[in-house]
């Protein structure tokens, strides 16, 4: 079944002819409303993160125990919120004019368990099929210790069950590694770009590793159709999937905790802008959610993506969502972002999360690695190209367009913010790619 819709003009959206030439934009999104009205839209509410915090709650014990790098935090899955002032300094003298705000870096590209973020959806979605497939089956109640789960009867009763997904690798990675760890036999579709590190380390852990020519949207595609036969399989849909989406809004949460033991005002004078690389959608437009359930108009979400990767902005940009994809515009989807090398966005994301996103922006290729280089020199941090594309947002954000078209966020509130750059993987890369990707970057400072 093909979702493409003829392409639009450029009158429709001016863009058009930029992003088809990939070259880099940052747009203003004239579609955002106010929290208050657009969440409404989203059909999903405080109470739905409640849950979903409440059941990563239930099963801290056993991932204390299944995951060693976890039992520090008791089990909870999270990550440190870092002041980058080096980098923030470095990143002004380049661009010639000051950083507005303050930096930090949220460092999902080291969580515990498949280190990206893709540890909070991903983990989030196989614990909750555990869940309730020991629940139906007598083997567990809420009230029970979770650790319960890895005994024998449950352990054969996850054996019967398939979890597939379709992967450019972190997904796959988080899936792959926490159901395995459970006792679920996974398969992972991953798609032509996907690191061939990723594929062995999931067959490291006993995963089907079925790999695809094609790209992203090819290997969900396969994903899906395999489960279509198999009534025994999941398939984690992150095009669609509401589990993944509520896993990742848990992650506001924490966030807004450690604002608060660190005294980082946030309100509408001192906004709170979050940069967030961009997929298909499901991680970005989670945490965004979470924000906005919280801090609603005091926060802004920054969506980053690709040149050659558009596609969340193609979507809400145009209207068409899922009904449009990068390719239809000549573009190849071809990048050294390969976390980020999606050709068609979540329609669930874009048309549920559009009127809540204040601006996109697109990064090159070149600017993605001169990023990578320059973190690792100012801050110490080694993470992989997908994670580094918000970093560039704040200054992009400031120089873009006229203050009034900037969603509310003229030059004084800019420089007064709180910008947060959510690097999103890199950890359990081999030291010689990301010393290659380093290497790269230098050569192009």
């Amino acid at each position: 079944m093909t979702r493409t819709a003829p392409v639009p003009g450029t009158a429709e959206f001016p863009l058009l002819a930029d992003l088809a030439a990939t070259r880099p934009v940052t747009w203003w999104n004239p579609g955002l409303r106010p929290t208050a009205v657009a969440m409404p839209g989203v059909g999903l509410g405080i109470a739905d993160v409640d849950d979903a915090a409440d059941r990563l709650r239930r099963f801290a014990p056993l991932l204390a125990q299944v995951f060693p790098d976890t039992r520090g935090s008791g089990g909870i899955v999270e990550s440190p919120l870092r002041a980058a002032p080096a980098l923030q300094r470095v990143l002004g003298e380049r661009a010639g004019t000051p950083f507005p705000g303050e930096l930090w870096v949220k460092l999902d590209s080291h969580l515990p368990v498949s280190g990206s973020i893709k540890a909070r959806g991903g983990l989030y979605e196989v614990l909750k099929l555990a869940e309730e497939l020991a629940v139906q089956a007598g083997l567990l109640t809420l009230d029970d210790d979770y650790r319960r789960l890895l005994e024998a009867p449950v352990r054969d009763l996850f054996a019967r069950r398939t979890i597939v997904v379709g992967s450019t690798g972190n997904l796959g990675l988080s899936i792959g590694i926490a159901g395995a760890a459970l006792g679920f036999r996974v398969t992972v579709h991953m798609s032509a770009d996907a690191r061939r590190w990723k594929k062995d380390r999931l067959r490291e852990h006993g995963v089907t590793v079925v790999e695809h020519d094609q790209d992203y949207s090819a290997a969900v595609a396969a994903g899906r159709a395999a489960v279509a036969q198999d009534p025994s399989a999941h398939f984690v849909d992150d095009e669609n999937s509401t589990d993944l989406f509520l896993g990742y809004a848990v992650a506001a949460r924490r966030l807004a905790g450690q604002l608060q033991a660190l005294d980082v005002r946030v309100d509408v004078e001192h906004p709170l802008v979050v940069h967030l690389p961009c997929g298909v959608g499901g991680g970005p437009g989670g945490i965004a959610f979470g924000l906005k359930t919280i801090f609603a108009d005091a926060v802004h979400c920054v969506f980053a993506e690709p040149t050659h990767s558009p596609c969340m902005l193609l979507g809400v940009g145009t209207g068409r969502h899922d009904g449009i994809s990068v390719q239809d515009l000549g573009i190849d989807n071809v990048t050294v972002a390969d976390g980020l090398a999606v050709g068609r966005a979540s329609g669930f994301v874009g048309r549920r999360m559009g009127a809540l996103l204040s601006a996109f922006c697109t990064v090159s290729d070149e600017e993605l690695l001169r990023t990578v280089a320059l973190l690792h020199e100012t801050e110490g941090l080694g993470v992989e190209p997908s994670a580094v594309a918000g970093i560039p947002g704040a200054l992009r954000l400031l120089t873009a367009t006229a203050s009034e078209e900037r969603a509310g966020l003229g030059d004084d509130r800019l420089r007064a913010a709180t910008h947060v750059a959510w690097l999103t993987g890199g950890s359990m890369v081999p030291a010689e790619e990301l010393a290659a990707y380093v290497d790269a970057g230098r050569a192009l400072l």
